[in-house]
């Protein structure tokens, strides 16, 4: 009953909204610079406007490149043969901290409204170094629809290196890494680190996968990482160990050395953009790929993109995709191509909101088409973003305080992913390293892993 009542509830401010249209339109000036002023968190971005232009859509398109299954065989072989997730989760080394033993600057990354019901902390190594940033999330139950990997609940969370740190050596520049986190125990996360790596030498050898991972997909064995102008994937089914500990990426003399981890991920295939280069700062050129997260409300389930401008940037407009997802055999976790290998984009809007750190869509039970939420980062540093629920008639979000600001969100956030089986929005905070606009160098710290359900980001923006 809860549900459908907060449905009518949604469906009723819809009607009214479009019902008082006609009276927005003669506020005066005036008054809208006091109502967007009190949207402390970033001005209403208003609703999403669906791209229908062939020349707009094109923009979006990509080309898939698998790699050759006679090159993963080899490599696989050579380094001893693939373990599953579930070995990776057994070998933890490293343990998140509960809530209770956060520090200051993490709880105070939490969301004002609503509140977070799960809240972790990165071990201390982790959650202070400046030498990594925390970019993206995506769990088990994007993978599957029961929730599970085999008999495991897993998060993931993808970790590049921070390259403005210059005393950093200029071989660990772009590394991108992978947080197996062990999720059975809500009391207890474990997790252990895999480094991403790109086949070489036919299989011979391995190098390093050198991208942001601002975004990040699991979907049934695949995982899918953004990388600015492509799309990279790997293989769930295909973790290798590396069985040298040192400093080397690739094969040695002893054998197989992935920069001291024990695990590596190696890349079995990209998508492409074919109209590229993208630019992060031209809303007319191809889109650079910034959030990822999956909609399995759409049919078939489909993966959802993002751009990313700076807040507040000379009013570019971001757009929101989404790819669907193949239904051959032989196709499982990749995209749906074409007779050419081409993947076209099946829906596409713009936002007004700048500065997006996430996109979930998500149709509810009953609505014609589905819901928008995009994280938005503030236009001031230091403040708490704004979770914006977007459709085509307009926008909303939480009110948190008496001057009614809308920065409600986590501070630093990045990425959102919504785990189905227990209703939970996913995030994470990129922490004190991460600037709100230019995502600079700094000292790290507030580093945060925390669920929302989203009936209760529905019911604080109602």
């Amino acid at each position: 009953m809860k549900h459908r009542g907060r449905h009518r509830r949604r469906h009723r401010g819809r009607a009214l909204r479009a019902a008082l249209a006609g009276t927005a339109l003669a506020l005066t000036a005036a008054a809208t610079l006091i109502s967007t002023s009190q949207a402390a968190g970033g001005d209403n971005p208003g609703g999403v406007a669906r791209v229908t232009a062939a020349a707009e859509t094109a923009k979006f398109r990509l080309h898939e490149d698998l790699v050759d299954r006679s090159t993963l065989d080899t490599l696989t072989q050579a380094t001893g043969g693939a373990v599953g997730v579930h070995d990776v989760l057994a070998s933890a080394d490293r343990v998140m901290r509960d809530r209770s033993d956060c520090d200051a600057a993490e709880t105070a990354a939490l969301p004002v409204k609503p509140s977070a019901t799960r809240a972790y902390c990165w071990d201390r190594q982790d959650a202070t170094t400046a030498r990594w940033l925390p970019r993206s999330v995506t769990t088990s139950g994007d993978a599957d629809d029961r929730g599970r990997w085999g008999r495991d609940r897993v998060i993931l969370s993808g970790w590049t290196h921070n390259d403005d740190d210059l005393a950093e050596p200029a071989g660990d520049r772009g590394l991108a890494r992978v947080a197996f986190v062990d999720a059975n125990d809500p009391a207890n996360l474990p997790y252990r680190w895999a480094l991403l790596v790109a086949p070489s030498a036919g299989g011979r050898d391995f190098t390093a996968v050198r991208s942001g991972v601002s975004g990040m997909v699991w979907f049934q064995d695949k995982l899918f990482v953004t990388d600015r102008d492509a799309l990279r994937v790997f293989d769930l089914r295909r973790i290798l160990r590396a069985g040298v500990d040192s400093p080397l990426i690739g094969r040695t003399r002893d054998g197989y050395a992935a920069h001291g981890y024990r695990y590596v991920l190696p890349e079995v295939g990209s998508y492409r953009l074919t109209t590229g280069p993208c630019s992060s700062s031209d809303d007319g050129a191809a889109p650079c790929f910034s959030a990822l997260s999956l909609d399995r409300t759409s049919t078939p389930p489909s993966l959802v993109a993002s751009e990313w401008f700076r807040p507040g940037g000379g009013g570019h407009p971001a757009r929101v995709w989404r790819y669907p997802f193949s239904t051959l055999p032989g196709h499982r976790g990749l995209l749906a191509t074409d007779a050419h290998g081409d993947v076209r984009a099946d829906e596409a809007l713009r936002t007004d909101a700048t500065g997006v750190q996430g996109v979930l869509s998500f149709r509810h039970r009953g609505a014609s088409e589905p819901d928008w939420y995009v994280d938005r980062a503030p236009t001031v540093g230091g403040r708490h973003g704004t979770l914006w629920r977007q459709d085509a008639s307009g926008a909303s979000a939480a009110v948190c305080s008496a001057d009614e600001s809308r920065a409600c969100w986590g501070r630093h956030t990045a990425s959102l992913s919504y785990w189905r089986q227990s209703g939970e929005l996913w995030t994470l905070t990129e922490g004190a390293t991460s600037g709100d606009d230019a995502r600079g160098a700094g000292t790290a710290g507030g580093r945060v892993l925390y669920a929302v359900p989203l009936d209760s980001v529905d019911d604080a923006l109602e």
